[in-house]
């Protein structure tokens, strides 16, 4: 069948095939393809939407577009993904926690782009960390430690590759049927049986209501319970930076500091939420109760940091940043950002937030953009503290070439105060069970 019918047929608002869904892939994924006529399709399926069923189907037909892993890692292999925010360094603490209660855990990440970091940028701040490996390594990492995170390939999922880069220039990106089938196709790409999902709510979040949000957790729910997966999903909130650390080696360094006992915070909170989660699809633990006194106990007799110092030193990368995270690279230049009166900070803006760590070099516009891997800040103060003239908000972390004052600017005309303490919102907002039951947050 022709691209061209198929157009036609979402255009009228069709409902299409599996058998046309793919043919919808695999013309997606041939280089032959004019790109205005997958434009075309994008468009008409964002005027017209997918049902459900379709798009469980268009995600199964992306992923099999290339490389399909069944990883063998003696265990159940599992993964999470976020839907992206500031100071987002879950991965790097609950990874290595879930490995260390006998997780197996299959992370494939990306890289940062706009104003969300990228996991796979945070760990190659570390001085050797090798994100490229073959899937032979990968794999036996994965056995012997019980987690590794690699980059994902350019045979995983080339159609959605190729639609993903189409979205953002034909004003599509804010559909989520096609949300939804492009992160789920790279998951079920990625092998893992288990896959448990952050789904950000917020000023920094992909999406910024929750009628939205829970949408389209439920539907990447659906679509990997279609393809055989067990799924779970978080709503959690993206209305400040997660961490107080933004920027590639300085997360590293607070995942250090929160896999050591010396921080604590919603960081930690949210990474044990995800990683309870994680063991019960896993079958590691019967329940969430029990998964997050497996996971405290980890956390507690060192065995998470330990569990993260092997991978570093597996993937190559200096395990002595453990130790020591000053070998991380370090901001030539460090400027604080001073309180301009006396108030409460109401609220923070993070997407801006975000955008200040990009401004500084942290982050990237376009994805062959180099980046500073020791830029970014500090934030001094959270959401709901007191702030007196003078005293430091947040500590900028630069070279000496960077616009510091522009960012600062950025990052200043993100934060909002008040005369009145703000009441806080709750971290996580609600909860998809693997049999479909929603639990809200004041259930929780």
């Amino acid at each position: 069948m022709a691209l061209i019918d198929l157009i036609f047929a979402k255009k009228f608002s069709r409902e299409l095939t599996a058998a046309q869904l793919r043919e919808f892939a695999a013309a997606a994924a041939d280089p032959a393809t004019p790109d205005y006529q997958l434009a075309a399709m994008l468009m008409a399926i964002r005027l017209n939407g997918m049902t459900e069923r379709e798009t469980a189907e268009l995600a199964l037909a992306m992923a099999q577009t290339g490389d399909m892993l069944s990883p063998e890692v003696d265990g159940v292999p599992v993964d999470k993904h976020s839907t992206g925010g500031v100071g987002d360094t879950t991965t790097l603490v609950l990874v290595p926690l879930v490995a260390a209660c006998g997780g197996k855990v299959v992370k494939m990440s990306g890289r940062g782009l706009g104003h969300t970091g990228g996991t796979i940028d945070k760990l190659e701040s570390i001085p050797g960390f090798r994100t490229e490996l073959p899937e032979t390594d990968f794999l036996r990492i994965v056995r012997e430690v019980g987690c590794c995170v690699v980059g994902q390939t350019g045979e995983l999922a080339p159609a959605d590759k190729r639609l993903y880069s189409l979205r953002d220039v034909t004003s599509t990106v804010d559909s989520i049927a096609l949300i939804a089938s492009s992160i789920m196709s790279k998951k079920l790409a990625g092998g893992a049986r288990g896959i448990v999902l952050d789904v950000k709510l917020g000023s920094g979040a992909l999406m910024k209501t929750m009628e939205d949000t829970l949408a389209l957790a439920r539907l990447m729910c659906a679509i990997g319970r279609h393809s055989g997966r067990q799924m779970a999903a978080l709503i959690t909130g993206m209305d400040e930076p997660l961490g107080s650390q933004v920027g590639n080696a300085l997360e590293v360094e607070e995942a250090i500091r929160v896999l050591s006992g010396q921080v604590t915070g919603p960081l930690l909170t949210v990474s044990l939420a995800l990683g309870a989660q994680m063991l019960v699809l896993g079958g590691n633990a019967p329940d969430e109760q029990a998964a997050r006194m497996m996971l405290e106990a980890a956390l507690r007799e060192g065995r998470g940091l330990d569990r993260f110092r092997r991978m570093i030193a597996a993937q190559g990368g200096d395990a002595r940043v453990c130790d020591n995270p000053g070998l991380l690279p370090q901001a030539a230049v460090k400027t604080p950002l001073l309180a301009r009166g006396d108030a409460y900070l109401a609220g923070i803006n993070t997407e801006s937030a975000g955008l200040a760590a990009q401004a500084l070099g942290a982050g990237r516009m376009r994805k062959e953009d180099a980046i500073d891997p020791s830029a970014g800040y500090i934030l001094r103060k959270r959401v709901g503290d007191y702030v007196r003239e003078g005293e430091v908000i947040a500590v900028l972390h630069h070279s000496a070439a960077a616009p510091v004052q522009k960012a600062a600017d950025m990052l200043r005309g993100a934060l909002a105060f008040s005369a009145q303490k703000p009441s806080k919102q709750a971290l996580i907002r609600a909860r998809i069970a693997p049999d479909g039951k929603e639990t809200y947050e004041n259930d929780l």
